[in-house]
């Protein structure tokens, strides 16, 4: 069986965003330092846009082939005109709202978006699932996530949009490794404990 991997940036306090999903000042701890462990690691979490400007856009994906997001974070990409964020995946976007995918590569998921992630989590393949984001999708899928990747930026934010979206529930993980940076960022593995 298949991974679901959420790999999210957040601050230290635990949002993705400020209240309104901003993350924007989170991009000055992308460093070179931080991009080389990206390449290196998770280079098809960067967007496609991203990986050409930076030259790395024929690397092979190394963890997922397949992306899940919410409409929330899929319209940030729509609002800048891009249809396929991340073209050299499969993608998925859960909306109710959108009626119609607007890219050929882009699946929309319109309803029980748990079953349908437990049916791509079925399928056989080595790479996994990137649940990319947001908050409302995540709290949806808590059930279903198996890892936890958290880029954890020097910030506290004080409220904003949480990492999960959901009601309360006590969800178990377990440390697999820390990795950290020269400017104060840390990348986070965590294994479900199941």
């Amino acid at each position: 069986m298949r991974k679901l991997t959420y790999f999210v940036a957040c601050t230290i306090d635990g949002f993705i965003g400020d209240p309104k999903g901003d993350a924007s000042s989170m991009y000055q701890f992308v460093t070179e330092e931080f991009l080389d462990f990206l390449k290196t690691e998770y280079p098809e979490t960067v967007a496609a846009g991203g990986r050409e400007a930076l030259g790395f856009q024929d690397l092979e994906n190394r963890r997922f082939d397949t992306v899940v997001q919410g409409r929330g974070s899929y319209q940030l990409a729509l609002d800048t005109g891009v249809t396929s964020p991340y073209g050299h995946l499969r993608e998925y976007v859960a909306s109710r709202a959108l009626g119609e995918s607007p890219d050929s590569n882009v699946t929309l998921i319109t309803e029980d978006v748990p079953g349908a992630i437990r049916k791509l989590k079925a399928e056989d393949g080595e790479l996994g699932i990137w649940l990319c984001g947001g908050s409302q999708i995540a709290g949806e899928l808590l059930d279903e996530i198996d890892e936890l990747v958290i880029k954890t930026y020097p910030q506290v934010y004080g409220s904003g949009m949480p990492m999960f979206g959901s009601d309360f529930a006590v969800t178990d993980f377990a440390l697999e490794s820390v990795r950290t940076f020269d400017n104060g960022a840390l990348v986070r593995t965590y294994s479900r404990k199941r």
